[in-house]
C-alpha cells in the first residue's frame, strides 16, 4: 500500500509539521506493511508541475494539508488528480478543509473524504483498517471516528452536488501524551536537511485555554504538553544540527511556568551560537520570574511574536480577550531588546473605526517593537467572531482567506487605506532601513499620524501601484518631506534634520556605486583618507577605500538624539 502525504506550502523555506506528524505516528504505531512519502510544493508552483509530481506517485491514496493559504490551489489540484489517476483515494485534512469539510465535499466530487481534528490516530486507524487492501478504505470510514465523508444515505449533515449525503462519524478523543509522536524530522537527524534555508516548526504543546472569538484555537481548550525532557532532548538536535530557525507552534508558549522557563532554560545554557528559536507569547501572562529570567538572554537566541490586537477595551472585551493594557504594555517594557520583538495588530475588529485602529496603532509603536504586523481580521469558519460579523454586518471574502472586506466601523475605503498604511509600516520600520530617520520621526509626532500623510501623498504619486525597491522609498519620503508644508507638525519635525538622518540611512545600508539624484554626497577624499589612517585602514588604500564610505553631516546623525547636537559632523562608516 503506498500513501503520499501532500503539502503546498506558502514558500520554498517552509516545511509542513502536520504530514511529518502523520507519518512518523504511522510508522511507529501500525504493524503492517505501507509506504508513505512526502511531498512537499509551493503555491508559486505551476499546477502543471506539481500534478506531474503527485501522479509520479502512484499512490493508492493521496492526502493534502490544507490552511487558508493554500486551500484554493488544492482545489485546483483535486479534479486534475482524479483524471490523471481515477483509482486513488482522495482526502484532506488540516484548519481548513476541517472546519469546511462539508463546503469542500459538496463541491468537489473528486474529494472523498476529510479529516476533521487531530489526524494521527484517525491516519493511523484508517490505515490499519484497510491494510492490504487500500481500495476498501471508502466502504470502511463509517467505522472511523474523525472523519467526514460522502453517504448515500445519510440522515445528517449536507448534500453534496451529486444527491450524497455528507457525514460525520464524530469526533475522536485527543492524544493526551504529545511525548507519543516522534520528532518530525528524521532528515535532521540523517543529516540530509537544509539547515540555513528552511524553517523548520516544532510544538512542544497542542490546546489553547483562552476563547478568542476570531480564532480557531479558542475551540480545542484541552492543553497537552510534551515532557519537559522530551521537549529538550528534541531541541538538543536542532541545535546539534546548526538549523538556522526553529518556529514554536505552540499556540500559547507561555502557559506552564516550569514548562516555558524549563526549555528556555535548556536553550539558553545549550546553544550553538546560531539556532534564532521564535516563541508565540501572551505578554500579559509573563511571570515576573519568567521577566527575571529574560534578562540573561542574548542577541540571537529568541524572538517572540505577541499579539496586542488592539489597544481599545471595549474592542478586546468583544472579542473574549484581556482588557489590561497597561499591564501588557508593562510586560513588554520589561522584555529585553535582546529579544527581537515582534507585535500584531487585527484591522477590522469590532468597535474600531480609523480614529480607534491609530490610537491602537500609536499605542503599540509607542514599545517600539522591533516589527509591527499589520494584520486584516479574517472570519473563519467555526469560530464566534463568523456567527458575530454573520449578525452584525461584515462584509468579507467568501473564499480563502476570507479577509475583512468592511465593518460598521471601517468602510471599504478605510480598509484599502490601511492596506497602504501596511505597505508604508513594512518599507519604513519593519526592514529596519530607515531605523534613525524614523526614531528621531517618532519621538516628535505620532507615528500614525505622520504615515497617515505620508499614505496620501504617496497615493496623489502612485506609490503603490506596484511593487517598489528600497531605494524607491527613500526617495518618496525625500520628496514627502520636501514638498509637503508639515503643518501639522509644525514646530515638532526638523525636515533638514529628517533630510541629514535619511542619508545616514541610505549610506549605513551598504556600500554604494552610483548616489541618487535626491541625494547630497559631502565627499572629501583627504579626510576620508586621514580617517583612514587614524581607524588603521590604510595598510592597502585600495582595500580601505572600497570597504569604507566618508560623509558630512550638518547634525550629529550617530547620537541617540540628534536633534540636541547640532553641528558638522564628520563619519567614516565601515562596510562587512
Amino acid at each position: 500500500m503506498k500513501i503520499l502525504l501532500v503539502s503546498v506550502n506558502a514558500s520554498y523555506m517552509h516545511t509542513n509539521l502536520a504530514i511529518r506528524d502523520l507519518k512518523n505516528y504511522a510508522e511507529k504505531n501500525c504493524g503492517c506493511d505501507i509506504e508513505i512519502q512526502l511531498a512537499e510544493y509551493t503555491i508559486n508552483q505551476p499546477v502543471g508541475e506539481v500534478l506531474r509530481g503527485i501522479a509520479a506517485s502512484a499512490a493508492d491514496w493521496i492526502l493534502f494539508s490544507t490552511y487558508i493559504w493554500n486551500a484554493e490551489y488544492v482545489c485546483k489540484l483535486l479534479p486534475e488528480i482524479k483524471k490523471i489517476l481515477p483509482s486513488c483515494v482522495l482526502g484532506a485534512g488540516g484548519p481548513e478543509f476541517g472546519y469546511g469539510a462539508k463546503k469542500y465535499l459538496m463541491n468537489i466530487p473528486a474529494l472523498d473524504f476529510v479529516i476533521f481534528g487531530e489526524g494521527e490516530e484517525t491516519f493511523r486507524e484508517m490505515i490499519t483498517e484497510c491494510a492490504g487492501a487500500p481500495k476498501s478504505l471508502l466502504s470502511r470510514l463509517a467505522d472511523i471516528k474523525g472523519i467526514y465523508y460522502r453517504k448515500e444515505d445519510s440522515i445528517r449533515g449536507g448534500t453534496d452536488n451529486t444527491g450524497a449525503r455528507i457525514d460525520f462519524t464524530g469526533n475522536r478523543d485527543l492524544i493526551c501524551n504529545l511525548d507519543d509522536i516522534p520528532f518530525p524530522y528524521p532528515e535532521i537527524v540523517a543529516g540530509t536537511a537544509d539547515p540555513d534555508h528552511k524553517i523548520y516548526y516544532y510544538e512542544s504543546s497542542r490546546g489553547c485555554p483562552f476563547s478568542c472569538s476570531y480564532c480557531l484555537s479558542s475551540v480545542d481548550k484541552q492543553v497537552r504538553f510534551k515532557s519537559l525532557e522530551r521537549a529538550c532532548s528534541e531541541l538538543q538536535i536542532f541545535l546539534d544540527n546548526n538549523i538556522k530557525l526553529v518556529k514554536f507552534v505552540d499556540r500559547t508558549y507561555n502557559l506552564d511556568e516550569n514548562h516555558y522557563i524549563g526549555i528556555w532554560d535548556y536553550i539558553m545554557k545549550h546553544h550553538n551560537g546560531k539556532t534564532m528559536f521564535h516563541f508565540e507569547i501572551e505578554a500579559e501572562y509573563l511571570s515576573d520570574k519568567a521577566l527575571d529570567f529574560l534578562q540573561q538572554i542574548p542577541e540571537g537566541m529568541m524572538q517572540f511574536e505577541m499579539g496586542v490586537q488592539s489597544a481599545n477595551k471595549k474592542t478586546l472585551a468583544a472579542i473574549n480577550r484581556s482588557t489590561n493594557v497597561e499591564e501588557l504594555a508593562e510586560k513588554i517594557r520589561r522584555i529585553p531588546r535582546t529579544i527581537h520583538q515582534h507585535l500584531d495588530l487585527i484591522a477590522g475588529l469590532p468597535y474600531e473605526d480609523l480614529e480607534s485602529f491609530g490610537l491602537s496603532y500609536d499605542f503599540v509603536m509607542d514599545l517600539r517593537p522591533d516589527a509591527l504586523q499589520l494584520g486584516f481580521l479574517k472570519i473563519l469558519g467555526g469560530t464566534e467572531m463568523e456567527k458575530f460579523a454573520e449578525a452584525n454586518g461584515w462584509k468579507w471574502m467568501e473564499s480563502p482567506a476570507y479577509e475583512t472586506f468592511s465593518t460598521p466601523y471601517l468602510s471599504f475605503e478605510d480598509i484599502a487605506f490601511l492596506k497602504d498604511m501596511e505597505t508604508v509600516t513594512d518599507a519604513y520600520w519593519n526592514k529596519g532601513s530607515f531605523a534613525c530617520t524614523m526614531n528621531y520621526v517618532f519621538r516628535k509626532a505620532s507615528p500614525w499620524k505622520f504615515f497617515c500623510a505620508l499614505v496620501e501623498y504617496g497615493r496623489n504619486v502612485g506609490a503603490f501601484l506596484q511593487a517598489r525597491r528600497e531605494a524607491y522609498w527613500f526617495e518618496l519620503i525625500n520628496d514627502f518631506v520636501i514638498k509637503e508644508n508639515f503643518s501639522e507638525f509644525e514646530g515638532a519635525i526638523d525636515k533638514n534634520l529628517i533630510y541629514d538622518l535619511l542619508r545616514y540611512d541610505f549610506v549605513r545600508a551598504g556600500k554604494k556605486g552610483n548616489f541618487p539624484q535626491w541625494y547630497k554626497h559631502n565627499y572629501d577624499k583627504d579626510k576620508h583618507r586621514k580617517l583612514l589612517e587614524e581607524n588603521g585602514l590604510l595598510k592597502n588604500s585600495r582595500i580601505g577605500f572600497a570597504i569604507t564610505e566618508y560623509e558630512e553631516f550638518e547634525y550629529n546623525v550617530l547620537s541617540e538624539q540628534p536633534e540636541v547636537e547640532k553641528g558638522r559632523t564628520e563619519v567614516l562608516l565601515r562596510y562587512k
